[in-house]
């Protein structure tokens, strides 16, 4: 996964770039993720106290790496299906959707593209 994630036509898999909490170490971690607009959305697959999760919140943002280009994002927050419905609506098709549900994902992770001040 990580060999392909983020890369140019790879639907889905990103790449997201995170500080350690602790250790101050840089990490590169694979996750789902789609976008709308100027919100990335990661469906929490294992919850939300994996590292990565845990320490894009803390730091208060981070990187990804979507179809070959790189975003810096902020203002982490977790939602609910429901509350996050209608941008999970329009990052994924209906089978992704379908998917998040047989596997059991009841959270996301929404980041916001950060504004670089251009």
């Amino acid at each position: 996964m990580m060999t392909l994630a983020g890369r140019r036509h790879v639907r889905m898999a990103a790449q997201i770039r995170h500080v350690g909490r602790k250790s101050g170490r840089q990490y590169l971690t694979p996750v789902g993720a789609g976008r709308a607009g100027d919100t990335f959305v990661i469906p929490l697959t294992f919850g939300n106290q994996s590292d990565w999760s845990r320490n894009i919140r803390a730091a208060g943002g981070g990187t990804i790496r979507m179809n070959g280009a790189d975003y810096r994002v902020d203002q982490p927050r977790l939602a609910g299906r429901a509350q996050a419905a209608p941008v999970v609506r329009a990052a994924f098709g209906p089978v992704m959707r379908a998917g998040f549900g047989m596997l059991g994902i009841r959270q996301v992770l929404l980041l916001q593209l950060a504004d670089d001040g251009n």
